[in-house]
């Protein structure tokens, strides 16, 4: 086959959508680079670091605008692609990232694939601008219904497909995302000491990772901290928002400043150590389309909380331990029963692992195929 993508978030996004984009493409990489060709459509020329890893591969091909569209990168990507289809042999295009060209439909014997991530946008409208909000539904219900198939990332979203844009069930796949081979590692503990020290994290924490931004929630872990021992820190890692000026007001309001530790710029290849030292980790966002956190952290062995409500458990599993977005007092409950018992905490981490088993790069990569293969048509694997 010869799949091209819209490659512009692997370009330019080191996180979400870009990670996804990656991890998508290295794994067609890893299993089958020598079964197809792939066309990576990518806006601007100049901003291409993240895909170096592709550059110099045989199997992958990168095409940026030519001549006018260079002036409208933008208008390149949404209108100008369906163009070059044709030209190129294109089997089937996929979206990676919520949306196709709008005249994908007028590409002549072209199939297209649209991964969906999440309709939060639609769930929790006060979070986003409402321009913001016009585009994103108009973009993504026009790829759900230009798409010759859809892949959405968990069950939750193709609950939310169905929901929001009456799409036929039969036409969405569920593709769970996958996350870095980095957190199977377990790591030497002067290591993780070496990594800890560098950002003057100590024993024992509870960890949270994720964009502190109100959706994440993370004001529930900080009222939730209160009800826990006085030797527990907690440390949150993520991009800084001005949500985080509320949660900085609410702990130097509870005189919790040495017991919650907000930290940014941690660089990916420090994770895992970080991980792997905490006691619980916990995800309190209240909706998410998948949530790779969850995922990460029962691979680094790690018990994990998250909230009810979106698809969580989907990312976590069954052995994770799940509360409401609004009650801190039930989040330090079970956060001072996995700590207490080691019974419980091992029983959590060795069930979590083998449920970790069904985000293997091979089966994903199977999966993926599967939906190529159906959609232009072939029997499914």
């Amino acid at each position: 086959m010869k799949i091209a993508f819209d490659a512009k978030r692997a370009a330019q996004n080191r996180t979400g959508l870009g990670n996804y984009s990656r991890f998508i493409l290295h794994n067609l990489f890893q299993y089958g680079a020598s079964d197809n060709k792939y066309i990576l459509y990518v806006p601007d020329s100049h901003k291409m670091s993240l895909l170096k890893d592709f550059i110099n591969i045989p199997a992958f091909t990168i095409y940026t605008p030519k001549l006018l569209w260079k002036k409208f990168k933008s208008l390149w990507r949404v209108w100008g692609i369906p163009y070059y289809l044709g030209k190129q042999g294109i089997d089937i295009y996929h979206g990676l990232s919520n949306e196709l060209p709008l005249n994908i439909h007028k590409a002549h014997n072209i199939k297209s694939i649209v991964t969906i991530h999440d309709l939060i946008f639609l769930h929790y409208p006060q979070y986003y601008k409402p321009i913001d909000r016009i585009i994103y539904n108009y973009k993504f219900r026009k790829a759900c219904e230009n798409a010759d198939r859809i892949i959405a990332v968990s069950e939750c979203t193709k609950r939310d497909i169905i929901k929001f844009y009456h799409i036929q069930p039969d036409k969405i796949d569920v593709i769970y995302q996958g996350c870095s081979n980095t957190f199977n590692v377990t790591l030497p503990q002067a290591a993780k000491e070496l990594v800890l020290n560098r950002y003057n994290i100590t024993y024992p924490y509870v960890l949270s990772v994720g964009s502190i931004e109100e959706r994440k929630n993370l004001l529930l872990l900080a009222k939730a901290l209160k009800g826990l021992p006085v030797k527990i820190h907690v440390v949150a890692i993520g991009k800084s928002t001005p949500y985080a000026k509320i949660i900085e007001t609410y702990i130097r309001k509870e005189n919790l400043q040495d017991r919650f530790h907000i930290i940014n710029n941690v660089s990916f290849e420090d994770l895992p150590a970080i991980y792997q030292s905490a006691s619980v980790f916990v995800y309190p966002s209240r909706y998410e389309g998948f949530g790779i956190p969850m995922l990460e952290a029962i691979r680094s062995e790690v018990p994990a909380i998250g909230c009810k409500g979106s698809c969580l458990e989907e990312a976590g599993g069954p052995l994770s331990i799940y509360v409401s977005p609004d009650d801190p007092k039930e989040l330090a409950d079970m956060i001072c029963r996995v700590i207490n018992s080691n019974d419980l905490r091992n029983k959590m981490i060795e069930g979590s692992k083998q449920y970790a088993e069904k985000f293997n790069d091979s089966k994903l990569y199977s999966d993926l195929m599967n939906t190529y293969k159906k959609t232009l048509g072939n029997v499914s694997l």
